[in-house]
């Protein structure tokens, strides 16, 4: 009998991108870095949780414009534009970031992220996201958050709470 090879569970994504953070999350987020200034992934409804001062949407195109200061970061899963928004992140100047993706550990672009962050935060299990239509998705695989910049000490204990951390 010939054995079909299984497919990993997370080739099953539906590349939607429209998954939004979970409001503990932001509220960590928010006393790690004191406010969120630029969230480059976002739409008015998700921003009625982040509250970023400045958000960019999929009409005005995060990755042409600056980043800058504190960011937020749940960028969008879909092959190809998730690996433009990490490379951009990478490839900005800012004071500090916070950056919610899948935990795929396997992948070029968690490399890079990993490459210029100093603390990750693997969650327990998976983050129960906000859909559009006030309903709750749960991704196909567990999420990890990437702080970079100056306040790592203060990253790894607020953000602790969500499972464990690795120092980079």
């Amino acid at each position: 009998m010939v054995s079909k090879e299984k497919k990993p569970h997370v080739v099953f994504n539906s590349g939607n991108n429209e998954w939004y953070t979970p409001k503990e999350i932001i509220d960590a987020a928010r006393e790690v870095m004191g406010c969120i200034d630029l969230d480059p992934a976002s739409s008015e409804l998700a921003n009625e949780t982040v509250r970023a001062e400045k958000f960019y949407t999929i009409d005005s195109d995060g990755l042409t414009k600056d980043w800058y200061g504190r960011i937020w970061l749940n960028p969008p899963y879909s092959r190809g534009l998730l690996e433009k928004f990490i490379d951009k992140l990478v490839d900005s100047e800012f004071e500090q970031a916070i950056v919610l993706v899948n935990n795929a550990t396997e992948t070029k672009w968690f490399s890079r992220l990993v490459e210029v962050s100093s603390v990750i935060v693997f969650t327990k299990g998976r983050l129960r996201f906000n859909k559009p239509d006030g309903s709750k998705g749960l991704p196909l695989q567990g999420q990890a958050m990437a702080y970079i910049g100056g306040n790592g000490v203060k990253f790894r204990e607020v953000f602790g709470k969500f499972d464990w951390a690795a120092e980079i």
